[in-house]
């Protein structure tokens, strides 16, 4: 044992890191063994996309999991974080046809089939990567159970869901309005897209009423799309327009005959009352269309190009067609006028072209009765969302959900299982490839070309991920997940979709939790992007500072929900904290007696002092406070009540207070002194486990031996036999005074080697007995020559004071200080003291406080402001005092 508390003199984290991961892993700690008499607590992770490195935002990510993790593990659950990626459909095709090109190599001239080799490389490399980088983090991951959104059993899910949903009439195929990206020739999804404010134009065009001198006017953000309109529509109440319903309206450049509809679906108030309506390019267009029955007229192409019904601009890009039609119109004296426009433009996400809507045949999935029951489950209360406002995103997003177009013009992804009979025409949509045409017995089969949304498999991850469509024992055991941790951006890319597959397809919610964080900004609040520059790469971070700093960085810094600026210098601070309990550590061990312990373990509690019985009853409420704060999900809490606790109350205080003990001859006293340091030590290492694994970890074994690991130790629990209430007072007391003490003497620049006698005045006896108890620590703390009890009329009268609840202070330094100095100090202090007193006086005179404020807040109050007016008066009393 004496060997094993060798721990070397300098803390430095590469020297064991992955040495204890290692360990960790070999030992098997992160795989959990099914246990039916115990309850799971299971996450999956969020999955990150094969798209290249893990960003600081993984990071904060996954140190949140880690934690929740580490401290069920701790508490005995049998506990899985069930580790994974994402194959990212358009993302990862996007990067690898990127990459191709710079070799000049095409994706469209290798085909369909060497280019899914080349991403499957890609795949190998990055997921290696991602997992090596979560490693480095000290992620307690059981990689046993990795999976992969393309993996064979996590394909055959997606196609049973897709089967099933077919079968139910909740998936067809139609032609409808979808997002386009004329970049990467594909459809997205709403989520895919982003919108941001671009400058633009609205243009305000004459339409020509048919067999009349009159003109109705439209305005339009997309001159190009008028060559595709239909229909012009009024609202039926609008007086301007009503004897206009019914007639014709001629298309400007295209001479096109086009019927004056009424629809309410126009806002009277909005622009000119009058819209075009072009069904084959505008969503809502489109539903007016269906409406009235008018016909899709497609001018612009999948490419972005004028298609042959755009007339004279056919083949021209949608850009260039745009300024030659607004000459056109211009030339023909049918342009009004030309306005700025500050408006919303959607782009994808992915390459940042400007998205097109265009009408496309695609596979859709009804969503309003896959939505329902999954509003239901959050508003019942099964799932909640932590912080709970984030519920109002998700409700607002699936009350007013559309149907999901989910099929990709792209080669990467789940193949969509469904195959053409070439022959016949039939179409047959199975979970395994069909030998034959189920109608006519041909095998001249066609498989569909495209793949799923990305997001139609991930939204089936914490069931797919155990086994799921087979009955397995892990799907049994492991699910419902119990928490989702994951950032505000994708509540409805992933979040939503994950709630309304597990509430359809396993009649059960997929997790009882939803811990939503912010993202990690720069030190100017800045979004981190490559564009600005202003990334930080966690390894890097971790090379530097060692990965605890960066996780306890990450977490202090955090409160759900809300985002969080990253400084370098919180990192270092980080870094200090570590350093600060790695010194911490070694004065211990070096101040161990072994023979000493083990001589006075049984009569451990007779022999220890209200010092020892001070610091583990604090202890012993920050082990209640520090659970309690991550039952409620409040981790930056926790972490910094335990930075607080051991950097301020171990080190700072109890430590400095049992040297000279442990330099003394009174062999019980020492031996209480050790063992009290002993425990507090191994339960402050506990509390910080799961916040910074490593060195917890590696001073734990010095402490309790190689073979131990503080990863599988239980995790402390709050006694009410550790709560010294008495102490905890007394101790109060002690510290209070010498604080005060020495903030005088710094103030005064008193050197430590002259010594004072420190006089006090405590307003109770039972203050008093605690000083005198505490009297030892004087000396050393406080640098006193000694204490004593005075009346008032018996202090100098140039004494410096100070006053600290309960107790006045002073100190006879006699021509050690300049009279006006010391007034001018007290002077500070009265303000402060004033303010003090003023402040609470405003709360309590305050009707709003008074009415609204709970009693026991209103007497906290009052008794603040009896204790800063008493303060003030003994300060005044001092200040006339030396006048």
């Amino acid at each position: 044992m004496e060997d094993s508390r060798n721990l070397s003199k300098t803390y430095n984290p590469k020297d064991f890191e992955e040495r204890l991961y290692n360990k960790w892993i070999e030992k098997g700690y992160f795989t959990p063994k099914i246990d039916k008499n115990k309850e799971p607590f299971t996450i999956v992770i969020p999955p990150p996309n094969i798209t290249g490195q893990l960003h600081m935002g993984h990071a904060l990510d996954n140190t949140i999991q880690d934690v929740l993790i580490r401290w069920k593990r701790m508490q005995g659950f049998p506990t899985l974080w069930l580790p994974g990626e994402d194959h990212a459909s358009i993302a990862t095709e996007v990067k690898v046809e990127n990459e191709l090109l710079k070799q000049g190599i095409y994706k469209k001239e290798i085909g369909r089939e060497a280019f899914l080799e080349k991403v499957w490389d890609w795949t190998h490399k990055y997921r290696a990567r991602i997992r090596e980088q979560l490693m480095k983090m000290g992620a307690s991951c059981d990689w046993s159970r990795e999976r992969f959104t393309m993996d064979e059993g996590l394909n055959r899910a997606v196609r049973e869901v897709f089967v099933r949903l077919y079968n139910r009439g909740l998936i067809y195929q139609g032609k409808r309005i979808i997002n386009w990206c004329p970049r990467c020739m594909t459809a997205l999804s709403d989520a895919e897209i982003e919108y941001s404010e671009k400058n633009g134009n609205l243009w305000h065009i004459k339409y020509p009423v048919k067999d009349s001198d009159e003109y109705i006017i439209v305005a339009t953000t997309r001159p190009e799309t008028m060559l595709g309109d239909t229909a012009i529509a009024v609202h039926p109440e609008d007086e301007r327009y009503k004897h206009l319903v019914g007639k014709t309206a001629i298309l400007p450049l295209m001479n096109r005959e086009i019927p004056i509809v009424a629809d309410e679906y126009v806002e009277m108030e909005f622009g000119t009352g009058a819209v075009k309506i072009t069904p084959a390019h505008d969503p809502n267009d489109f539903e007016v269309g269906v409406r009235h029955n008018l016909e899709q007229v497609v001018v612009i192409n999948e490419n972005g190009t004028m298609s042959s019904l755009a007339g004279k601009y056919e083949g021209m890009d949608r850009y260039e067609a745009r300024l030659a039609i607004v000459e056109d119109l211009k030339s023909l004296g049918l342009l009004v006028k030309i306005e700025d426009l500050n408006h919303n433009v959607g782009c994808h996400d992915r390459c940042g072209t400007v998205v097109e809507p265009l009408l496309s045949k695609q596979w859709f999935v009804k969503m309003k009765p896959l939505a329902e029951p999954a509003i239901e489950v959050v508003k019942e209360g099964k799932i909640q969302f932590v912080p709970e406002r984030f519920a109002k995103i998700y409700f607002n997003w699936m009350e007013n959900i559309q149907d999901w177009c989910i099929s990709r013009q792209l080669w990467w992804g789940h193949r969509i299982p469904v195959w053409y009979c070439q022959d016949c025409g039939e179409i047959i949509v199975s979970t395994d490839e069909p030998k034959g045409c189920t109608k006519c017995g041909s095998n001249n089969l066609k498989q569909d070309e495209n793949v799923l949304d990305t997001w139609f498999s991930s939204a089936l991850w914490p069931f797919s991920t155990l086994g799921w469509p087979d009955k397995t024992e892990d799907l049994e055991y492991f699910y419902p997940t119990s928490v989702l941790v994951t950032g505000y951006d994708i509540i409805f890319f992933w979040i939503a979709r994950m709630i309304f597959s597990a509430v359809d397809q396993m009649k059960e919610i997929p997790f009882k939790y939803v811990f939503v964080h912010g993202i990690v900004r720069d030190s100017q609040g800045r979004k981190m992007s490559k564009s600005l520059g202003n990334g930080i790469d966690p390894l890097e971070i971790i090379e530097k500072y060692g990965a605890d700093a960066l996780r306890f960085t990450l977490i202090t810094g955090n409160s759900p929900g809300n985002d969080m600026r990253f400084y370098m210098e919180r990192v270092e601070a980080s870094r200090n904290f570590a350093n600060k309990i790695w010194n911490a550590s070694r004065f211990v061990f070096m101040n161990l007696d072994e023979s000493l312990i083990d001589k006075y373990k049984g009569s451990i509690d007779e022999i220890r002092n209200s010092a020892d019985r001070w610091i583990l009853s604090r202890l012993n409420n920050i082990i209640a406070e520090v659970t309690e704060n991550l039952n409620k999900f409040e981790l930056g809490i926790a972490a910094q009540k335990i930075y607080d606790f051991i950097w301020s109350e171990v080190c700072d205080w109890y430590i400095e207070l049992v040297k000279p003990r442990l330099y003394g001859e009174d062999e019980k006293d020492k031996a209480a002194a050790q063992m009290t340091l002993i425990e507090v030590l191994r339960d402050s290492l506990k509390l910080l486990h799961p916040f910074m694994p490593f060195i917890t970890e590696e001073i734990y074994t010095h402490l309790e031996g190689e073979e131990s690991s503080i990863t599988i130790s239980r995790w402390p629990e709050y006694s009410k036999d550790r709560s010294f209430d008495k102490d905890e007072k007394m101790m109060q007391y002690v510290i209070d005074v010498i604080r005060a003490v020495r903030n005088i003497r710094t103030e005064m620049n008193v050197p430590n080697n002259r010594r004072a006698k420190i006089l006090l005045i405590p307003s109770k006896d039972e203050i008093k007995s605690s000083l005198e108890e505490g009297s030892m620590y004087f000396e050393k703390l406080a640098f006193a020559s000694g204490i004593a009890f005075v009346k008032r009329e018996d202090v100098p009268k140039d004494a410096v004071s100070a006053v600290v609840p309960g107790i006045e202070i002073f100190l006879p330094l006699e021509d050690l200080i300049d009279k006006e100095k010391e007034i001018e100090r007290l002077l500070k202090e009265k303000e402060k003291y004033e303010k003090e007193v003023e402040r609470v006086v405003k709360k309590l005179s305050n009707e709003g406080f008074i009415s609204k404020a709970p009693k026991h807040v209103i007497e906290e109050e009052k008794e603040k402001q009896a204790k800063y007016q008493d303060m003030l008066n003994k300060i005044i009393e001092r200040i006339d005092a030396l006048r």
